[in-house]
């Protein structure tokens, strides 16, 4: 049985795998217990972008801190806006497909927004 499983094709072995674990699940009546892990997955991947995004401010703060004042208020607004943004989808669940177009275009709109004024808070010539 051992030498079957390990000879087995990889992708049918990991779809058992899974098989298995949503059997137990549904079997001992687990979901409530799954949902709330999935909860408190959820948040702490949140606070882990959180803290990598508060890293890489205080690596570079004494350089945004020499910006004009309207860049840094681009910047940081950009910055708060798409944090709230990723908090609002995760935590706010309203499901039609134009919620995700706004999800989507809230984030590249910031995300473009932060780009352009880094870019043009390095440019060094005309």
């Amino acid at each position: 049985m051992r030498r079957a499983f390990r000879d087995m094709n990889p992708t049918l072995r990991g779809f058992l795998i899974i098989a298995v674990i949503a059997v137990v699940i549904v079997v001992l009546q687990l979901e409530k217990t799954l949902a709330a892990l999935f909860l408190l997955a959820q948040i702490a991947f949140f606070l882990a972008i959180a803290f990598f995004i508060y890293l890489l401010w205080r690596d570079h703060r004494e350089e945004i801190s020499m910006w004009s004042t309207r860049s840094r208020v681009v910047f940081y607004g950009a910055a708060l806006l798409m944090v709230v943004n990723v908090a609002s989808r995760w935590f706010v669940h309203v499901g039609n497909g134009l919620n995700l177009l706004v999800f989507i275009a809230v984030f590249v709109l910031g995300g473009f927004a932060m780009w352009r004024v880094w870019r043009d808070e390095h440019s060094y010539g005309y």
